[in-house]
């Protein structure tokens, strides 16, 4: 029996210790500095005991097979090879998580994952070839320190035992008995709630509680909890919470509602620009890196507070195109029969008379992309597969020259209809890649962000030769925050972006809308002034006719949501459910609203 008991605790004390090792490179890279962070090792072993005792269920089936048939060969071929692939596994998620999290400040989840299954070149398409190589490199020595680590306690130290008839059936008893009492740490303990991210919880910065999170544990909680929306975020009573999201969407009288087109159908081309963000432009307080777009912007109608409704382009673009807010666990795109039913700005139009085309460089299968885009209704989606390989010159496809040449080809093709061509950028994203020559920036981001600059303002003087100019509306907006400057600790700063309307067609120029507004609003805006209904659009306010007074902006990150509005930022925890700032209620009625909508879709 004691044989019995060493195995089982050997097994489930070699788990443990891997997972608990993993945290120390994290707090080390990415915690603050001072004691504090090292609380995070006390705080995130309740989960990390979770995760080694979901990991020592085989071992402990092993335990069982071994009291009844003796530790033979075959159940000693079988644990190394079960710890082998925990170790490669185990290994795999860390690495990753290690990476990423430099990137996009929170934990692993299914995300990377669904972006590699939809489209491996393009979700590589960031990292450099050394970099690929060293992360491999990495991933298979991680491995064989966790797999040696293993094998020495759990395996290594144990030699193999004979069966005796004698005392089996309480060898057999002691092992289910252990391996039963496993429940304990997988559920957590004789709480009333199970396990969960926000038991890791234990400090208002969220650095350290991200260092005392186990990304073995984030990542099953992401893939177990991702699809249930109508049960996620229930905070209220249904009507009430109904009540609240309307009394936040209220309109002002029509006979307020200003026109800023001089033309009843202009052709409107919406320029989609990769990672871009209110630092870049003077105008909005930022360096001087995007000044076309800081000229564009003086020079149009120029919104000055509007937020980004997400951190990645697959969240971003139902954000934009269908004004549907994004959601912090989960990216609409991977639910295919649910994306199809959202409405888009590109359908309505289409409906009204207009030719819908969709420009991008990379692949359009990323992300499930081009499943949404054809639900959309475009009707030309010019993607990588559309340039020859001597344009496909960069790790994500086309540049953005080449991208903007296709669609000002299509431009100077005269068209009895109008047209509504969305040009999504991909040239300021990682690694960076371009070939332009600015004395001003060493390469690296900031360069990049001048390419593609230079690549829309090119654009927009192109149109102008055009005979179609005078019946041209150019608006511009970016996915999302990207990577200049480094990470800002405020969300509402890593949100802010600028939106920016142009053309022959404008009534007005230099004209500076100061309302708070998110991209979800930009289809109910666009089409007000269009004159096409856009009460389709559930989430979507025409600012023209929002009260300044009540405006607000909702965003939302993996591990945070928020609402802007004039008296100031509230953010709500996605693990525990606490918020801070002075809109609680609204921002809770909010969330509350849009997944039982996303649960009823």
């Amino acid at each position: 029996m004691r044989q019995t008991v060493t195995r089982f605790l050997a097994a489930y004390a070699a788990l443990l210790l891997v997972m608990v090792l993993l945290r120390p490179p994290f707090i080390l890279a990415y915690a603050p500095a001072g004691a504090e962070s090292w609380a995070a090792m006390w705080h995130g072993l309740p989960m990390d005991a979770c995760v080694a005792a979901y990991l020592c269920i085989i071992p402990g089936l092993l335990c069982i097979a071994a009291a009844i048939k003796g530790s033979n060969k075959a159940i000693r071929a079988i644990e190394i090879t079960y710890y082998a692939l925990c170790a490669l596994v185990v290994a795999a998620v860390a690495s990753i998580d290690f990476v990423l999290y430099g990137y996009w400040g929170f934990r692993i989840d299914t995300t990377p994952f669904f972006y590699f299954a939809s489209s491996p070149a393009a979700a590589m398409a960031s990292a450099t070839g050394a970099e690929l190589a060293g992360g491999i490199t990495a991933w298979l020595l991680l491995s064989a320190g966790v797999f040696a680590l293993l094998y020495f306690v759990a395996v290594g130290a144990l030699s193999p035992s004979a069966c005796n008839a004698e005392g089996r059936a309480r060898r057999v008893s002691t092992a289910v008995v252990l391996t039963a009492t496993l429940f304990i740490p997988i559920r957590g303990g004789f709480n009333v709630s199970t396990m969960n991210p926000s038991r890791a919880y234990y400090s208002s910065d969220m650095r350290l509680n991200h260092a005392a999170l186990n990304p073995v544990f984030s990542l099953l909680y992401s893939l177990t909890h991702s699809d249930d929306f109508g049960s996620q975020f229930q905070y209220l009573g249904p009507e009430k919470a109904e009540r609240i999201f309307e009394n936040m969407h209220r309109e002002l009288p029509d006979s307020t509602h200003e026109k800023w087109f001089t033309t009843e159908r202009p052709d409107v081309y919406l320029i989609i620009f990769e990672s871009a963000s209110s630092h870049l432009m003077p105008v909005l307080g930022g360096d001087s890196i995007a000044m076309r777009l800081d000229k564009l912007g003086r020079e149009g109608i120029l919104f000055t507070h509007m937020y980004a409704s997400s951190f990645r382009t697959d969240r971003s673009l139902p954000a934009i195109l269908s004004g549907l807010p994004a959601q912090p666990t989960e990216s609409l795109m991977k639910h295919v029969a649910k994306a199809e039913k959202l409405p888009s700005i590109s359908e309505t139009l289409g409906k009204a008379g207009y030719e819908c085309s969709y420009y991008y460089g990379g692949d359009a299968n990323f992300t499930n992309m081009l499943a949404y885009l054809r639900a959309s209704e475009f009707g030309k989606i010019v993607s990588d597969k559309d340039f020859t390989h001597s344009e496909r010159s960069t790790k994500w496809g086309a540049p953005d020259h080449e991208v903007f040449g296709k669609a000002l080809a299509d431009a100077r093709i005269e068209s009895e209809a109008p047209r509504f061509c969305v040009i999504q950028t991909s040239s300021s994203h990682e690694p960076f890649d371009v070939e332009y020559n600015d004395q001003r920036f060493p390469d690296g981001p900031r360069k990049a962000f001048a390419y593609a600059d230079s690549c829309v303002g090119a654009f927009v003087d192109s149109l102008r030769t055009l005979p179609s100019w005078n019946k041209t509306i150019v608006a511009i907006v970016p996915d999302h925050y990207g990577c200049y400057p480094e990470r800002p600790s405020a969300i509402e700063e890593r949100h802010m972006v600028p939106f920016i309307i142009t053309g022959g067609a404008m009534a007005a120029d230099g004209m500076r809308v100061n309302t708070i507004c998110s991209q979800t609003d930009i289809a109910a805006t666009l089409l007000a002034q269009l004159g096409i209904d856009h009460s389709a659009f559930k989430f979507s306010r025409d600012i023209c006719r929002t009260d300044s007074a009540g405006a607000f902006a909702f965003y939302s990150e993996p591990d945070q949501a928020a609402i802007t509005t004039l008296a100031g930022t509230t953010v709500l925890d996605v693990a525990d459910g606490s918020a801070a700032g002075p809109d609680q209620e609204s921002l809770r009625a909010y969330i509350q609203v849009l997944y039982n909508f996303l649960e009823n879709l």
